[in-house]
């Protein structure tokens, strides 16, 4: 009797793992996670987890109008931090991170969909700052803030700059302010949409270093079919003016 309910079990387990197995097959189902990085994808109440409809932002309502054109299923859940939403697409067939910078040493980790949209990075100081810069060299001695896991922290730690990193890029508007930092590392625009919402205003850019594109990235177990599919979609939004009419909703 005993070996029959271990049987049993043992069967129902399987059934449960070949279930939710199939329920995130990139063939099916993807499993979409983002973080709250303003205006491309944001809780709705602010908190730093959310899911499906309670999130929003420029990235989110390109990607699911992609999904609805490609005619593919996915669930959408906003997480913190970004160093485990990256973690998690990275090592989960069937998962995938919006929005992400596309960066040479990332090319071959993910298979992208995109460009979503564009993220220039920039330094910004205080209004009333006297400091100029003409490289991103003429920064190593000042205190740089920056948003731990991002790429942008990431280019900067590999040149040597040793930037101060927070959980949430918007606290470093603060900490500005304070003169806890000297500048901050952030994109645009989402470093002053971010900045604004914290009732900061007048923050001057001193220096623009890089210019990136943001991208739906995907486990490179996801068919190529479904990647094709999704590129395929997004390309005609932004034909169609839809991607433009996104943006123009949040700046």
């Amino acid at each position: 009797m005993i070996k029959r309910l271990l049987v049993v079990l043992a069967s129902a387990s399987l059934l449960f793992i070949s279930n939710a197995r199939a329920e995130t097959s990139p063939d099916t189902d993807l499993v979409l996670l983002t973080e709250n990085f303003p205006p491309y994808n944001m809780a709705k109440n602010g908190k730093n987890f959310a899911q499906g409809d309670n999130i929003n932002g420029i990235a989110t309502d390109i990607v699911r109008e992609m999904f609805q054109r490609a005619g593919l299923t996915y669930s959408l859940t906003l997480r913190f931090p970004w160093e485990r939403v990256y973690k998690l697409a990275l090592e989960n067939p069937g998962y995938g991170a919006f929005v992400m910078a596309r960066l040479p040493d990332r090319e071959r980790l993910f298979k992208w969909v995109g460009p979503i949209g564009p993220d220039d990075w920039i330094l910004l100081a205080k209004a009333d700052s006297k400091i100029t810069l003409d490289t991103l060299n003429d920064a190593r001695k000042y205190k740089i803030g920056a948003y731990k896991g991002d790429a942008i922290a990431e280019t900067l730690t590999k040149q040597g700059l040793k930037p101060v990193v927070v959980l949430r890029d918007q606290d470093n508007a603060r900490k500005l302010l304070n003169g806890q930092i000297d500048l901050w590392a952030t994109g645009d625009p989402a470093g002053r949409y971010l900045a604004r919402q914290d009732g900061v205003t007048g923050l001057k850019t001193v220096l623009r270093f890089n210019s990136a594109e943001l991208y739906l990235a995907l486990n490179k177990d996801v068919s190529d079919d479904v990647v094709n599919k999704l590129q395929a979609a997004l390309d005609q939004l932004r034909k169609e003016g839809v991607v433009d009419e996104i943006m123009a909703r949040y700046l």
